[in-house]
């Protein structure tokens, strides 16, 4: 009797060890707190949490993890199993994502920007180049072309740019550097003190962004036309711990990944667009639009000799520059 009973508390235990071993945890490293931009990852949270009963979670971490710009040398080393990166913070590094941060490419909406990030996502050149750092891109993080929130004296004309120093990142960067201005990198998490100090003029973001870090809260005028490009900001997974999930929890992973985005997209869209012009106005910060006649002019100087270059500086790097350009610019109907 004594056996019997033992048995079937033993076979209990082992039960609830299997059950245990069911659950697994990732670790998210992301940056700032959570807003628009980390409302792709937030969902993908929720719904493979949702799918698998509890058993698969993804834990985010809000700046507890690593920094933004080591985010892509903590998934090589496993240090955590997903983050957010963006392109623009460490070029080199991922030199193919470049592509997407060349300035006046011509995507017009998120819903553009994500079916050109996902294509070129696929190319076996991108796979490669992010496979160096044990990482599989999962998603984009779709975002409207960047525009300036500054402080001084307005720029009324292009040529008010010379001389100015602005935050601006890769392809957009390039493009200011041409009309004269001086443009400077740095972490999102450190613009609104150089914006507050004077270290920059200017700062380069979508909407959201200038929302989140304050910009808004500094600056007194804004441009609404200047678009001269966005930043490409994927989310990535270290390439093993991939491979070490369950059929079922890889299944719920990847299988939810378009219903983040939708959800995303419907969230930037909806929620964040329709506080942005209530914020503006809220402040008293100018809205400077250029015309028509002087923004040609602007892509005709910037977009042609920016991706030259780029293609240049590429193909001596040993990468299918051209083809991954062509690839982008022949979707995008260009």
């Amino acid at each position: 009797m004594k056996t019997a009973i033992g048995a079937v508390a033993l076979a209990a235990f082992g039960c609830c060890l299997a059950g245990e071993a069911l659950a697994e945890t990732w670790n998210v490293s992301l940056w700032g707190k959570r807003r628009a931009f980390t409302e792709n990852v937030e969902k993908l949270a929720e719904l493979v949490n949702q799918k698998t009963g509890g058993e698969f979670t993804l834990s985010l971490s809000y700046g507890g993890l690593s920094k933004n710009t080591e985010n892509l040398d903590g998934i090589q080393i496993g240090a955590f199993e997903m983050a957010q990166i963006c392109a623009g913070y460490h070029r080199d590094k991922n030199p193919t994502l470049t592509v997407l941060e060349l300035p006046f490419l011509g995507v017009d909406s998120l819903e553009q920007e994500r079916d050109l990030s996902m294509a070129l996502y696929r190319h076996p050149a991108v796979v490669a180049d992010l496979a160096r750092w044990n990482a599989t891109l999962l998603m984009p993080t779709p975002m409207p072309q960047y525009n300036f929130v500054g402080v001084g004296e307005p720029p009324r004309k292009l040529a008010d740019f010379n001389g100015m120093t602005v935050r601006a990142t890769g392809g957009i960067g390039e493009a200011m550097e041409i009309i004269g201005a001086v443009p400077t990198s740095m972490d999102a998490t450190e613009v609104r003190q150089a914006l507050d100090s004077g270290v920059v003029k200017a700062v380069s973001f979508a909407p959201h962004a200038h929302m989140s870090f304050g910009t808004i809260d500094t600056g007194t005028w804004w441009t609404t036309n200047l678009n001269p490009g966005t930043v490409n900001c994927p989310v990535v997974v270290n390439s093993d711990a991939l491979a070490g999930l369950s059929e079922a929890h890889r299944k719920a992973l990847l299988g939810s990944v378009d219903e983040a985005l939708a959800h995303y997209i419907d969230y930037y869209n909806s929620e964040t667009m329709s506080r942005w012009g209530p914020a503006l106005d809220e402040r008293g910060i100018e809205r400077i639009t250029f015309a028509p006649e002087a923004m040609a002019e602007f892509r005709e100087a910037a977009a042609g000799p920016v991706a030259a270059a780029w293609i240049e500086e590429m193909t001596a790097r040993g990468l299918p520059a051209q083809e991954l350009y062509d690839t982008v610019t022949g979707q995008i109907g260009n």
